[in-house]
């Protein structure tokens, strides 16, 4: 079921009051964390920036490169930063913890998560179940290795049967060029292009996203406190309104998106990190859901499947609600969120 704005806004997030959308009289400073190192899709927010959006609706925006979707919820949740750019994933357990610091979703980017299971045609896995008995890497504690227990039930892959070798996340797709891994989990625009960094020929590369394959969940997504928005209704609003104003110009000027990242990071591959939005596009973004209701779009389905899959993933026993977890409260009308 597509939840319609006026059952979301009636089930809201507990504690949210709908925010009066105005025009904003002044700029605010607003500190904003990344979820990892400055890549193409971040292209939405710096051009946005670059382009005076965010200072026309009231916003004196801080962009910092996160170190993972897990560190950036943490950050939040300690009040370093206002809103944030995470993986939706990582908050089912940490707001069953953190019930205190509750961390609300108001704009989904992602529509389906980009974590796959990753291998290279040399391991001889031809399908999700030749895994099991392989050696499958990644950190502990990372988002696509806690789901995969969900994806191996959905694939068929004996989950008991994989072998996990944990390392740095700076060394995962490393391992497995090198062959000291036979496959990884991990998002699928990350690692592949890491992979292509590292000299892979592109035609080994051999991957399976879970959204595609039986576990179609949501991916990362703009998150703020849920008493942070309490007190800045109108900050949010103008936030998410910028950020999807950065989004169509991302769409439709990548190469100036891909400069704008450049400006910020001295070594940022432009043509690369093209091809890894473009990725990152058409698999998760362009999906059929948001071209049929509009970038930000949710489902409640699918944001309960997302709410179960986590929670037996990390053991959780109270896990969120979806209205506590997702509001679409503070998402402009479905018409200025439509992307052709």
């Amino acid at each position: 079921m597509t939840l319609s704005r006026r059952s979301l806004l009636a089930a809201g997030a507990a504690g949210l009051a709908a925010p009066a959308i105005r025009p904003a009289l002044a700029q605010a400073p607003l500190r904003f964390c990344l979820d990892w190192a400055l890549q193409g899709n971040h292209g939405m927010f710096s051009l946005a920036d670059d382009r005076g959006i965010f200072r026309q609706n009231g916003i004196a925006l801080r962009m910092d490169r996160g170190f993972g979707s897990g560190d950036t919820t943490v950050k939040l949740a300690s009040g370093a930063y206002d809103i944030g750019y995470t993986d939706v994933s990582t908050m089912v357990k940490f707001n069953a913890e953190n019930p205190d610091k509750r961390l609300v979703c108001i704009y989904q980017v992602l529509d389906r998560t980009a974590a796959a299971l990753i291998t290279l045609k040399r391991s001889g896995i031809a399908a999700p179940a030749g895994v099991a008995g392989k050696r499958l890497g990644a950190p502990e504690g990372e988002g696509s290795r806690m789901l995969f227990p969900a994806f191996a039930k959905v694939s068929g892959i004996d989950a008991a049967a994989v072998r996990w070798t944990s390392m740095a996340p700076n060394l995962r797709d490393t391992m497995l060029a090198q062959g000291q891994v036979d496959a990884v989990t991990g998002f699928l625009f990350t690692t592949y292009f890491n992979l292509v960094g590292l000299g892979t020929k592109e035609e080994d590369i051999v991957a399976w996203p879970y959204a595609e394959n039986g576990l179609d969940i949501y991916g990362s997504a703009i998150v703020a406190r849920a008493d942070w928005l309490e007190r800045n209704p109108q900050m949010a609003a103008n936030f998410v309104k910028s950020s999807i104003a950065g989004l169509k110009l991302l769409l439709a000027e990548p190469d100036a998106a891909m400069a704008s990242l450049k400006k910020r990071e001295a070594l940022f591959d432009e043509a690369l990190e093209k091809r890894r939005w473009f990725m990152t596009r058409d698999r998760s973004i362009l999906t059929p859901n948001v071209r049929a209701g509009g970038t930000g779009v949710l489902d409640q389905a699918r944001g309960e499947l997302l709410i179960r899959v986590n929670a037996e993933a990390y053991g959780v026993s109270n896990p969120p609600k979806f209205a506590d977890l997702f509001t679409d409260r503070f998402l402009p009308p479905q018409a200025e969120r439509m992307l052709g």
